[in-house]
């Protein structure tokens, strides 16, 4: 190992990338568990509790809701973003299945973990883990009411330590050399990024999957990247064309991370990455055979106690509801919003998110039906693993109505004051625990005011709908271009309706937008393509948006900021624009590409980013897409090869050429992301439940440190350290139906271009 490699293996513990430590642990409950008084189990709603050794019994009586009737033990102090293991032995005369949760002991009672217990007559073990999120005050809670007659149960080998097996972090070797672990494009760029402080050329050598040598070369030193705080270099070896996996770089005693050369990468990501989205569906059940028996659940948010579901829905009220609606009472109406995607790893489904997110899905599709030749399997009728597969409609466009339709039910409906409005969101009043499959959720679901940001959003990504839909279902194509054309009026008459910045409630995030002459622009472009009506070809010249600039290296677009999508829209898909009109369009998409190009050519690790003052940006892997589909575009509109390489050798740092040496994608490469933040997807803190499926495309290195286990164990870091794949580490390894959408159209593009 090279002198730089050690000192690099220094700085990588300091940033947290190290197990954690091995060793024996503290019992944090065991005996006391079983004391009385405060020291012990205590109980409330009428439930009694015995002692006899080793053993405490409840007594509770029938009725109530499940969280009526309790019973907890309190003062456990927890470190945020340490693993631990709660085990304890539940016994009953009859079967039965109650909630236990990790939680804040005083108000306002924030779920850490959320758990259901199973108990019958020959006492069953509840065995999970979980990772800390807050340092309050924390008790184990059981929630016992709302059973029909009364009952007892019984508790035994109670037990809460730390889980010294389970990684702090995402180690993953702190070699020198990153590589594409997925593997590179015969005919591509087929380069490594090597850390080192020489400022002279390395010597390389390419191996194949026997160790024997087929290539050699040296390195071009790249200087120092504050990004990783680093001397760097980057080993060419484009010029080898032979097709095999299993190779590596070599410089001296090292060895790369396997890798092949050729292959059908991106051909398999394309399914998986669009096959992602049917267990994200909320309002359906998740069938085994399809999605993996792993990933089989039951219908989410359809009503099925102990969730109260979708399908009837009201407004916010109380207090938070006045500054959303302008009094306490909210609407008068409720709305059926069942459907859609889950926006992220929660509960909570935006239309904000939703629509740029279909809107990429969508755009996939047309840039295959375009720019394929019509013989791209994205435009095939089973691509992917859905239940619609074989209905004689292209599966991407399957699974864009699954959204499409829940964004038409967020309409505020006829008669009611904003007819015609989106609603910005649905979720829960509450933020639950991890984990929380979704038919289990047992938080108020509430909408949330509607925007005019949300309402363009439909109006755009139903237009778009309308043409792609038309050749398949006329029907719904008519439906799709009257509610949006009907939301761009509403949108019209009402213009200054910002999404709000914070509705008192938690149980969601904001999306908060201020500005919504992007979307404007956006929803504007659409119509205009798909109707050729040349009033909202005016409305769209008509904001600053349509000759301004609208790219920038931080990230070309993304929910909050949407022109950069209109105008590529516009360049590839809008063929009734010419003269000047066209020029500047599609000229501005081949501009910004190739400043994109240019700025590539200086990063050491390939990828075409760079963050305002070098800090990376939260979802940054998600902004690198985006830039992407800029540079994509213009080889579409081009034909020009460097655009192709540019995208492709950009995909190198997702999968694995990055200083964390981990691909960011589950399933591809030989190390990758597994621990992303999700309430189902959570074998972490339970292993009954599974990984994220493959293609699964985590947010990439944050350097603010929003979530208490950044904070906990990324302080400091170097911008592409800040990344941890745990569970809990929202701020840096969510995953999102933003994420994964342009993760679906740059693999498409990719399969395609091959």
């Amino acid at each position: 190992m090279t002198r730089f490699s050690i000192r690099m293996l220094g700085a990588a513990l300091a940033c947290g990338l190290a197990l954690a430590a091995g060793g024996a642990s503290a019992e944090m409950i065991g005996e006391r568990a079983y004391a009385a008084g405060a020291e012990g189990f205590w109980a409330s709603g009428g439930v009694t509790l015995t002692r006899k050794d080793g053993e405490i019994c409840a007594n509770v009586p029938a009725g109530g809701q499940a969280w009526d009737r309790l019973a907890g033990i309190n003062d456990l102090r927890l470190t945020p973003g340490t693993a631990y293991r709660l085990r304890l032995t539940l016994t009953s005369k009859w079967e039965a299945q109650l909630p236990v949760l990790v939680q804040q002991q005083d108000a306002p009672y924030t779920a850490q973990a959320h758990f259901r217990a199973a108990t019958g007559p020959d006492g069953v073990v509840l065995d999970r883990r979980f990772a800390a999120t807050d340092a309050a005050p924390a008790q184990v809670l059981l929630h016992l009411g709302g059973a029909l007659s009364p009952w007892t149960f019984c508790l035994s080998g109670v037990s809460m330590t730390e889980d010294p097996t389970a990684p702090s972090t995402a180690a993953t070797g702190a070699g020198a050399i990153r590589v594409n672990q997925a593997g590179y494009f015969t005919d591509g760029p087929k380069r490594a990024t090597i850390l080192s402080e020489s400022e002279a050329p390395l010597e390389f050598t390419l191996v194949d999957g026997t160790g024997r040598a087929v290539g050699r070369g040296a390195t071009e030193p790249m200087g120092h990247d504050p990004s990783v705080d680093a001397g760097t270099h980057v080993a060419d070896f484009t010029p080898f064309r032979t097709e095999g996996e299993g190779y590596r770089i070599v410089l001296g005693k090292e060895a790369s991370l396997p890798f092949a050369i050729g292959g059908d990468t991106y051909a398999r990501l394309r399914v998986d990455a669009l096959s992602w989205f049917y267990p994200q569906r909320s309002g359906i059940e998740i069938r085994g055979d399809i999605a993996g028996e792993a990933y089989a659940r039951p219908a989410g948010h359809v009503g099925v106690a102990p969730n109260r579901g979708d399908t009837d829905v009201t407004c916010l009220k109380g207090a938070a509801a006045r500054t959303l609606f302008g009094s306490q009472r909210g609407c008068s109406y409720s709305l059926d919003v069942s459907g859609g995607w889950y926006d992220a790893g929660d509960q909570g489904k935006y239309v904000v998110n939703g629509g740029i997110s279909v809107a990429q899905l969508m755009a996939a599709f047309e840039r295959g039906l375009v720019y394929g030749g019509a013989s791209s399997p994205v435009l095939s009728d089973g691509l992917s693993r859905i239940p619609e597969a074989g209905n004689g409609i292209p599966d991407i466009l399957d699974e864009a109505r699954w959204e499409l339709d829940f964004l038409m039910r967020m309409m505020v409906p006829d008669g009611q004051p904003l007819a015609g409005m989106v609603h910005h969101k649905v979720h829960d009043s509450r933020w639950t625990g991890t984990p929380m499959l979704p038919h289990l959720d047992p938080e108020e679901r509430v909408l949330h005011r509607p925007s005019t940001a949300a309402t363009l959003n439909l109006a755009a990504a139903a237009a778009q709908g309308a043409r792609l839909f038309a050749p398949y279902d006329r029907a719904y194509a008519r439906t799709l271009l009257a509610a949006a054309e009907r939301a761009f009026r509403a949108a019209e008459e009402n213009p200054i309706l910002q999404a709000p910045v914070s509705d008192g409630l938690q149980g969601g995030g904001d999306y908060n937008d201020d500005d919504i002459s992007d979307e404007t622009y956006w929803a504007a472009a659409e119509l205009f393509i798909t109707t050729g009506d040349t009033r909202y070809l005016a409305a769209a010249k008509n904001t600053r948006h349509w000759a301004g600039p609208v790219f920038s290296p931080i990230g070309a677009f993304d929910w909050r900021s949407v022109a950069g999508l209109a105008r590529i829209e516009l360049a590839l898909f809008a063929k009734q624009l010419a003269g000047e009109d066209a020029e500047l369009v599609r000229g501005s998409v081949i501009s910004a590409a190739r400043t994109f190009l240019s700025l590539q050519d200086a990063e050491p690790f390939g990828h075409i980013y760079r963050p305002a003052g070098g800090r990376y940006d939260w979802g940054s892997n998600q902004l690198i897409l985006q830039n992407m589909v800029v540079v994509a575009a213009a080889y579409d509109l081009t034909g020009e090869k460097p655009f192709l390489d540019g995208v492709r050798q950009s995909m190198d740092y997702l999968l694995g050429r990055n200083l964390m040496n981990l691909s960011y994608i589950t399933g591809y490469g030989t190390t990758w992301s597994k621990n992303q933040h999700s309430r189902w997807y959570a074998n972490q803190v339970d292993p009954s439940l599974p990984h994220p499926p493959n293609g699964s495309l985590a947010g990439g290195p944050n350097s603010t440190l929003v979530d208490d286990v950044a904070r906990a164990k990324l302080q400091g870091c170097v911008p592409q350290a800040c990344y941890v794949d745990d569970i809990m580490a929202w701020g840096s390894n969510e995953i999102t139906i933003n994420w994964n959408a342009p993760l679906v159209y740059i693999a498409s593009f990719l399969a395609d271009t091959r």
